[in-house]
């Protein structure tokens, strides 16, 4: 069959055109994405231990390249239109799949030797997927389909590294250092992926539409913090007894550092770094767009879900009814808390840097605020070092509101000029649509 016919079988693919923005199906993959996220923190909250901490991490730094991936392709063509959303939605399904089997995913052959197998296998399905998409999507590009090549290395020996993981330990059965190798094969994995994309280079790739990359990014930290929130209120068992005082106050001020953290980025920082990316062009935005976006939001859902693995530990220590409410917090919960909430604003800095190639004060003291305080908070009741916590980052707002006012104002009344600059060019486009039809001579 011709190549002309088999692309006629497979459907349409569309491409993304320059100031598209996200589409409802890329949504709905995120939120089967940051279900993932949700397991991650589960998992790791039943014993947090440095072992757990460590796979959390290489388990979400894996996770996070295969959606960098995925939001390349969406940059590319629309997910949700043609043939694409068939194929989506078998990788949505290997990505429930491998959120699934994290639990068991570093455990012992012994009773989950499906576990690791299962992992490995749902990631290489997703992986497939994507190139499959992204190869049909650049099949009339070679500039694009040499640069997909350079890829192709990280993706098979990726995949096959992750395979060897889960079929070491039944191999070295009895051996101790079993744990150790499948821990390290996944950090090669890590290591392999980002060292990839540098090395790599931004020739041959494009970002039609800096509106859609930015906003997908925006989104799924926005949809992160939410699931932070989730997490405290289900595993801290806020849902499992009445509400009583230290609880409710809990809740209280975990709403509230959390909109902070919101406010940390979203206020200036996120749409001065979308103007910006918007004003570069060519190979300058595809490096931003790879720097900024894909590899300095890493360290801010990182740090997400540490501060609610953190928060999680200490509201639960709250809520229980046999422990003294003037206890200083038990166990890593403290430490979490607040050095969840220092990598999330270190990764919130770089980002500021690579984009604005500024820094605010406000962020640096904060975190050498957070830093410093954090001896005194482990001699405080748990629910006063949350308190101490929440003070610091709503003070971090507080600051920059004062201080970045003229700032703040310059930015909002740029915005609102792109906005009706944007919205008056759509409806004169439009207007064309009401414009009766003139009729022919004669009639």
């Amino acid at each position: 069959m011709s190549g002309f016919g088999r692309r006629r079988r497979l459907g349409p693919a569309v491409p993304v055109a320059p100031g598209a923005r996200v589409d409802r199906f890329e949504i709905f993959f995120d939120l089967v994405f940051v279900f993932s996220f949700f397991i991650i923190t589960r998992t790791t909250a039943r014993d947090i231990t440095g072992g757990a901490l460590l796979h959390a991490l290489l388990v979400l730094a894996v996770l996070w390249w295969s959606w960098v991936v995925h939001s390349v392709l969406a940059s590319r063509i629309r997910l949700g239109e043609g043939f694409v959303p068939v194929l989506m939605t078998v990788g949505m399904a290997a990505l429930f799949t491998f959120a699934l089997s994290l639990p068991s995913a570093f455990r012992e052959p012994r009773g989950y030797a499906a576990g690791p197998i299962v992992a490995a296998i749902s990631y290489t399905v997703i992986r497939a997927v994507h190139w499959l998409l992204y190869l049909h999507a650049v099949r009339d590009s070679p500039n694009e389909r040499r640069q997909l090549t350079r890829f192709a290395p990280e993706v098979v020996v990726s995949t096959l590294l992750l395979l060897g993981a889960a079929l070491i330990p039944p191999i070295l059965h009895g051996h101790g250092s079993a744990a150790l190798i499948r821990d390290g094969l996944w950090a090669v994995v890590v290591l392999m992926q980002y060292t990839t994309g540098i090395l790599a280079g931004t020739g041959g790739w494009g970002v039609a539409s800096a509106e859609h990359w930015t906003e997908r990014y925006d989104l799924i930290l926005i949809i992160a913090l939410g699931e932070s929130v989730i997490s405290v209120g289900v595993g801290s068992n806020l849902l499992g007894q009445a509400p009583t005082g230290p609880a409710v106050a809990a809740a209280v001020l975990g709403i509230f550092f959390t909109a902070a953290l919101w406010w940390a980025h979203y206020d200036m920082i996120g749409p001065a770094a979308r103007i910006a990316l918007h004003a570069s062009e060519d190979g300058p935005r595809v490096a931003m767009a790879r720097d900024a976006y894909a590899y300095c939001y890493l360290p801010m859902i990182a740090g997400i879900i540490l501060f609610a693995l953190g928060a999680e530990q200490i509201v639960r220590q709250i809520t229980n009814p046999n422990v003294s409410n003037w206890l200083p917090a038990i166990g890593p919960g403290e430490p979490l808390l607040f050095g969840g909430v220092i990598l999330y604003l270190c990764g919130n800095m770089l980002f500021q840097l690579r984009t604005l190639h500024t820094l605010s004060w406000t962020r640096v003291g904060t975190v050498v605020l957070l830093a410093a305080t954090i001896p005194a908070a482990n001699r405080l009741p748990a629910l006063g070092a949350l308190a101490l916590l929440t003070a610091i980052c709503v003070g971090m707002v507080a600051a920059d509101v004062v201080v970045f006012d003229e700032g703040r104002r310059a930015l909002r009344q740029l915005i609102f000029e792109e906005r009706t600059s944007h919205e008056a060019h759509e409806a004169a486009w439009r207007a064309r649509w009401h414009i009766p039809e003139e009729p022919d001579e004669g009639e």
